[in-house]
């Protein structure tokens, strides 16, 4: 058995050369490989001793996940400094509580969260620790570690009352970590052959599952670590295949996301699943091999945890033909207690009781554990205090079955005690809805009645609200007569709400049903109701103007102003604040505020219309007829709109052998020439540029202006540059269709492989497919290359500076490199004919200094940033 975690730094060094992280961030992929975490540990180590922060004490850590967030945490364990890390979802107040208790030395994580924290204690930035660290790593752990030594307190996040953390040793885990390692001992001769294991993570680092998950057990393997930020289905089946994700470790709420993903895209889906209910697992795989192509061939597993597994979609994964592993555990027993065995997985159970801890059932039904796994010691009220008792009694209820398996019945508190005295399990009823057609979600909690507690249903569904009573009537057939449901209601929202590992926060469920069945309430809570309007709200924020009314009739691109990189980010919002996944151009063709809401109402059903996107005066009625056809797939182009999507996002001028011509045709041709033929005078505000890349902006006047743009950039700059083009004009060079005469149109499609290959140019579609674009481009920057685009989105007919479009912002945050403006001056005077153009002299390109991106700034306030740095760079000439 290991002495210490920190032994694992050591490893790290070992299998330095391998990817151990990779953190999606806005547009861009940022990989870590073993060297370089095990390099930010012995740096982190060297600064806390730098610091004079001693073992025992200690840093909280307040961030999202990502490879700094890991080597901070392995520092501290060199340095026996006791890690507090806190939920990246958790609120202000509850941060700064746990702060105020815990006395912390040094408190490190994003920018955004450490200016929200109240206290002067020092604090260091995720963003910044690269270049904060001392040079020199230090690998030496303290004397001080040893399997007793406590190396972290993990606060439950939301917790109302004084803030409670549980304080973890490096033995607590050990306990939990050496059976596992054992195991894979006996496998590891196979694994080669699919080496290296990928784990595409959602989970916070704060939690202990989080941490098994993305910190211990990959550790083990030398395994690929991927942390996701997008959690919408469509993107999440992408980024598996893309990236050759060997095993999803995520909550029951993705997995149910990606279910209903899956039946709507496969239409039959369904059907199949319940015709192979009898297959072998191999014939299963064969009957679903195109979900298997989609999901791609390494994509095997997915590992549950953080919330309750309910049996219809445990059956729903396994009838596909993937594994579904769940165990059990809590932050007090270091995240397991029970694991079931990848290759020998006991359906509908939590597994067997792992080595190294004692559990049992007690009287009442309830888990009780012991074992070296079970924290001892919590810390309260500024101190650490010891836990008295031996046994751990979770509060969790269990069966056991005849292979040693356990089957989690739900919550001890959660039971409820009806008025007859008949113990009603939320699960059962829950289970019983959620499997019907157009129930998407069930949730059952108590209502004190005067005849006492009953079960209440609260419903997310699909269908009208006159099916929830045939509905209820459907699931009680299957049910005893005590527990029958009897009174059901439906939830206003798209979706529950859930804590950042999906817990359901249940209590807020029983919270609406007490304030909804109460006669008192209901008047005020109509009332809000139709009071807000989110949709109008969220769409003012992405413009950054006010909308005066929120009539169905406003057009989204005059009236709301919404160009295409606009409706980018509204889409984003959308589905990461909803819920709602939308198909990757379900926005382009909504042309009006009614067709947007009947499209969110299409999507995720009439909940949240009523909930979320209410006009002033309630919910508007949209018939079916205006749900743009865009919502479909496939999806066709009107007949006015150009079909962009036959444009494919090309990486082949990235190749070397096109990247050295294009090196030549700029140095040997294309330079020259706008020497000879226009002689621009270039002005640099700086004379060093960064080495790259950057995203690169420029006022837009003429077909020249990417190439006079190049002629204005370092060399190192322009022969790596990637230039955003309108698709709309590719596709017409392709196509060979609406150029100035028919010799133009028969020479097209040549020039539209010339201007491709020569100057790296890809499309950026008015109206579809624009999110693809801004994936091309943040792939094209994690491969060395500059991104040049035009932030007004057509050419200035009178040369004047036209105003950016929204998105651009966007871009601009979620590709995190610095922003070089450029200012073309002079081309609209020739192009009005007031100036010649043949070396006229009047002609400049001022680059001017780049504009650093900082963190968690809107993307309309970098839009108008951006475009202020153009209109100075004009103003000085």
């Amino acid at each position: 058995m290991r002495f210490h975690l920190a032994s694992l730094v050591e490893e790290f060094r070992q299998h330095a050369a391998e990817t151990a992280v990779v953190a999606y961030r806005g547009n861009r992929r940022y990989p870590t490989t073993y060297g370089e975490l095990a390099d930010l540990a012995g740096r982190s180590a060297a600064e806390l001793d730098r610091r004079g922060i001693a073992p025992g004490e200690r840093i909280v850590l307040w961030g999202e996940n990502s490879a700094e967030w890991l080597g901070v945490f392995f520092g501290c364990l060199l340095r026996g400094v006791i890690a507090v890390p806190l939920d990246a979802a958790g609120s202000t107040e509850f941060a700064n509580r746990v702060v105020e208790d815990v006395s912390p030395k040094l408190i490190v994580g994003d920018r955004s969260r450490l200016a929200s924290i109240a206290s002067d204690i020092p604090r260091l930035l995720f963003s910044e620790v690269n270049a904060q660290l001392p040079a020199t790593p230090m690998f030496a752990v303290s004397d001080a570690v040893n399997g007793e030594t406590p190396f972290e307190i993990i606060f439950t996040s939301g917790t109302t009352a004084e803030p409670k953390g549980i304080v973890l040793t490096h033995r607590n885990v050990l306990t939990s970590l050496q059976p596992i390692e054992t195991e894979i001992a006996k496998y590891l001769r196979y694994e080669r052959w699919v080496h290296p294991l990928r784990f595409l993570h959602t989970l916070p680092l704060s939690h202990v599952f989080g941490q098994f998950m993305g910190m211990w057990i990959p550790s083990l393997l030398a395994a690929e670590v991927h942390f996701g930020e997008q959690f919408e289905p469509s993107r999440m089946i992408e980024l598996i295949h893309r990236e050759r994700i060997s095993v999803l470790v995520t909550v029951p709420r993705v997995l149910h996301l990606l279910r209903m993903h899956l039946l709507e895209h496969y239409g039959s889906l369904a059907l199949d699943l319940e015709r192979a209910k009898d297959l072998s697992v191999w014939k299963r795989w064969w009957r679903f091999r195109q979900v298997h192509r989609a999901f791609g061939w390494k994509f095997w597993a997915a590992i549950s945890g953080g919330a309750t597994l309910p049996a219809d979609l445990e059956d729903f994964w396994n009838r596909l033909g993937f594994a579904l592993i769940q165990g059990y555990g809590m932050t007090e027993t270091t995240a397991l207690v029970t694991l079931n065995h990848p290759f020998r997985i006991g359906h509908g159970t939590i597994g067997k009781v792992l080595p190294g801890r004692e559990v049992r059932i007690s009287d009442e039904g309830e888990i009780l554990v012991r074992g070296d796994m079970l924290a001892t010691a919590t810390w309260q009220g500024g101190a650490l205090r010891q836990r008295p008792a031996e046994w751990l009694a979770t509060g969790d209820l269990a069966t056991k079955n005849e292979s040693g398996e356990l089957r989690f019945l739900g919550r001890k508190g959660e039971v409820i005690v009806t008025g007859a005295g008949m113990n009603v399990y939320p699960s059962d009823l829950e289970e019983a809805m959620t499997k019907l057609p157009g129930v998407r979600g069930c949730v059952v909690v108590p209502y004190e009645t005067i005849r006492g507690p009953e079960p209440v249903a609260v419903v997310l569904l699909s269908a009208g609200d006159s099916d929830l009573n045939v509905l209820v009537g459907q699931a009680n057939r299957e049910l005893a007569e005590y527990q029958h449901i009897r009174r059901a209601l439906r939830w206003p929202n798209p979706q529950f709400s859930y804590t950042s590992t999906g817990k359901l926060l249940r209590r807020e469920v029983a919270e609406w049903v007490r304030a909804t069945l109460s006669n008192s309430r209901q008047g005020e809570t109509a009332e809000g109701a139709a009071k807000a309007d989110a949709l109008l709200n969220l769409i003012a924020e992405i413009t950054g103007e006010s909308i005066a009314g929120g009539s169905d009739d406003l057009r989204l691109s005059e009236d709301l102003h919404l160009d295409s990189l606009g409706r980018v980010q509204l889409q984003s919002a959308l589905e990461h604040r909803w819920a709602v996944e939308l198909e990757d151009d379900a926005i382009a063709g909504v042309e009006t505020l009614g067709g947007l809401r009947a499209l969110l109402e299409r999507k995720a059903g009439p909940e949240v219309k009523a909930a979320h996107i209410a006009g002033e005066t309630g919910p508007a009625s949209v018939s079916s007829d205006r749900v743009p056809a865009a919502v479909s797939l496939p999806q066709a182009a009107s007949p006015n709109e150009r079909d962009v999507s036959q444009l494919s996002l090309s990486r082949w001028p990235w190749g070397w052998p096109i990247h050295a011509v294009r090196i030549a045709f700029i140095e040997l041709v294309m330079r020259p020439l706008i020497w000879l033929l226009a002689a621009p005078h270039v002005v640099r505000e700086t004379p060093e540029l960064p080495p790259g890349p950057v995203l690169v902006i420029a006022n837009h006047v003429t077909a020249c202006d990417g190439a006079l743009t190049l002629y204005a950039l370092p060399a190192r700059l322009r022969q790596r540059v990637a230039i955003a083009m309108s698709a709309e004009v590719l596709l017409d060079l392709r196509r060979g269709k609406n150029q100035k005469s028919t010799l133009q149109n028969l020479l097209a499609p040549a020039g539209y492989w010339l201007v491709t290959a020569l100057f790296n140019v890809f499309p950026l579609p008015q109206l579809r497919g624009f999110r693809k674009s801004f994936s091309h481009a943040g792939e094209a920057m994690d491969r060395g290359y500059s991104v040049l685009i035009f932030p007004e989105g057509a050419r200035s007919r009178d040369g004047e500076l036209q105003p950016f479009r929204p998105g651009i912002g966007l871009l601009a945050q979620q590709s995190r490199v610095p922003v070089v403006p450029v200012a073309l001056i002079g081309l609209g005077e020739m192009r009005r004919g007031k100036t010649r153009w043949f070396r006229s002299g009047k002609l400049e390109v001022h680059v001017g200094e780049p504009v650093a991106i900082e963190e968690d700034t809107e993307p309309a306030q970098l839009t108008a940033k951006l475009e202020a740095s153009v209109r100075q760079l004009r103003a000085e000439d």
